[in-house]
């Protein structure tokens, strides 16, 4: 049995759209629930979701906890050994409070891809297979949350190139889920129903594709 290690903020948690942090999807309509069912029974998914998570950035207001730099060495040790290693974050990095350009965002995922290599959580102690996924644009509208996204939504939408160009540099693999996906206008800035579906649905192909060697 293979197994892959879903790292990401709220859209992984599966919050829903204008609805408050402990309502989610059902764990099945899930993306990384979808990616289990189209994987099968070969693979283990592991969903480690928490909103608010940051790429590397202690949050002043919503705590230091929501460090994903600070979580994922813990993580990847209780979990291992891992196959794969799915990072979605770098929505939260876009507020206000941390004035952070894109591509110092891409620098922030590239520190959580150097975290993972130096601790090679991988079968024998190998480094495992690392995927990046760029989360979808905001949209204009996000409402209430204005004020702490102030200027995030235009940012957001040149996350997926400075993650693509961080990627290759450090030769991981890349998804976009603003491919197959939109944010909802439930609050302009999580994914609903339909495009945790669409995500899982891709991400499992592109999962396949990467050719393991048995």
């Amino acid at each position: 049995m293979k197994s892959v290690l879903c790292f990401g903020d709220s859209n992984t948690h599966a919050q829903v759209p204008g609805a408050g942090p402990l309502e989610r999807y059902a764990r099945e309509a899930r993306w990384p629930g979808v990616l289990q069912r189209q994987l099968g029974q070969e693979w283990y998914v592991i969903e480690e979701g928490l909103s608010g998570r940051t790429t590397v950035h202690d949050d002043p207001i919503e705590g230091a906890h929501k460090n994903g730099r600070t979580y994922l060495k813990p993580c990847l040790q209780s979990h291992a050994t891992l196959n794969l290693v799915i990072l979605m974050l770098g929505t939260n990095d876009l507020k206000i409070r941390f004035n952070k350009p894109p591509s110092e965002v891409a620098m922030g995922i590239g520190c959580l891809v150097y975290d993972i290599r130096e601790l090679a959580p991988g079968p024998g102690g190998t480094v495992p297979e690392i995927m990046i996924v760029a989360p979808p644009p905001m949209l204009d509208d996000i409402g209430e949350w204005q004020p702490i996204f102030d200027g995030a939504q235009a940012k957001s939408h040149h996350l997926a190139l400075q993650f693509e160009i961080m990627a290759d540099s450090l030769g991981v693999h890349f998804f976009d889920a603003g491919s197959v996906c939109e944010c909802d206008p439930g609050d302009g800035f999580h994914i609903g129903a339909e495009a945790h579906e669409a995500l899982g649905l891709a991400l499992a192909d592109e999962v396949k594709a990467i050719g393991w060697i048995e």
